[in-house]
């Protein structure tokens, strides 16, 4: 049987330890509860934290394992929740992740002790940061939540973020993105060891989905990267004003006095992005809205945000989001139906009249 590590961090997020501990207790176990088989665990989970004494989770809620990190067993698979890393503080300044990774930071050489033995080190959301921080992610490919994505690059500059995906498979480290994905990174993992039949089987029982591949179609890309450079600024506000016209990048730099290639090199050292990237992610965030609130077609949201070729559009989309703008809606849009006999309209909403059934 396979020996799974769950930590308990002071100031982790609760649910990103406990979800993990279901499913991977849960396999081979509940479905064949519910079926009528005999039941065939494939895990064996132990919590520990540093000390083996209770840990504070963010929401003050005590969490208590089962011994203390120094008494774990030669683990498999090893799993480092979300939190500990306070959002807010990261958000603001990048030099506050030192004092914050410092509070659970002796954790980190029993990561990379479990890791030379073989173990799968597994992270999620802010919780990546101590895999970082171990340096089990140098030069390899590795996702956190989108939003904490510029932060983490300018800490950990030799590690490929790369915050579109959800998860990402690095040989003996696995990450993944949000709070969420908690569940995404621990069926995959449950793939990955006991096979997809297993997996498929765990999730109907939990009534949860199987793994996603990508996080990009949750993100809102029009947050503005904290720079200095008061002429780009300029230009990034009138894009955000302007972005439903046909505009182009010789025309934003004669607006802040710039040449074409003097304005795209500074843009890019502000931003991150090109201007035309930029314009781009800008017009699909608002098709996101549109697609999120509204009823309007395809077609109306590619006019409203600056394109006339909806083919082009929906690619554009896809390459963005890693979903179609009709899938897009029918996941996140407004439900259509409230109560049997009426719709809702997404515009108004009103309540309209509809058949009777």
């Amino acid at each position: 049987m396979l020996h799974v590590v769950v930590l308990f961090l002071n100031g982790g997020c609760s649910s990103t330890a406990l979800l993990p501990m279901e499913i991977f207790r849960n396999t081979g176990v509940l479905w064949n509860l519910l079926t009528g088989a005999v039941p065939k665990p494939r895990f064996r989970v132990t919590t520990a934290s540093l000390d083996g004494g209770p840990a504070v989770t963010d929401q003050l809620v005590s969490l208590i394992p089962s011994c203390a990190v120094e008494d774990v067993d030669r683990p498999d698979i090893v799993f480092v929740p979300a939190g500990g890393l306070p959002l807010e503080t990261m958000m603001q300044s990048g030099y506050e992740i030192d004092a914050v990774i410092a509070r659970n930071g002796a954790i980190v050489p029993w990561l990379r002790t479990w890791a030379e033995v073989g173990a799968k080190i597994a992270g999620v959301c802010s919780g990546v940061a101590l895999l970082a921080e171990a340096g089990l992610l140098d030069g390899k490919r590795a996702t956190t939540h989108w939003g904490l994505t510029e932060v983490y690059r300018r800490r950990f500059p030799d590690v490929d973020w790369q915050p579109d995906y959800l998860i990402t498979d690095a040989g003996n480290v696995v990450c993944s993105g949000g709070v969420n994905s908690a569940a995404d990174l621990s069926l995959y993992l449950v793939e990955r060891f006991a096979g997809r039949d297993l997996a498929l089987e765990c999730a109907k029982a939990l009534l949860i989905e199987m793994p996603r591949t990508w996080q990009v179609a949750f993100a809102d890309v029009t947050m503005r990267k904290a720079h200095h450079d008061e002429s780009i600024r300029r230009a990034q506000d009138w894009v955000h004003r302007h972005y439903r016209h046909a505009i182009g990048v010789d025309a934003i730099a004669a607006r802040v006095g710039m040449s074409p290639r003097n304005f795209v090199r500074r843009f890019k050292d502000a931003t991150g992005h090109t201007p035309l990237s930029y314009i781009h992610t800008i017009r699909v965030t608002m098709a996101k809205r549109l697609l999120e609130d509204g009823q309007e077609s395809i077609q109306q949201v590619s006019q409203a945000v600056g394109y006339e070729d909806v083919i082009f559009f929906r690619d554009l989309f896809k390459r963005h989001t890693g979903i179609c703008p009709t899938e897009y809606r029918s996941r996140f849009g407004t439900p259509s139906m409230v109560q049997p006999g009426g719709r809702l309209d997404g515009r108004s909403l009103k309540l309209v009249s509809g058949p009777r059934v």
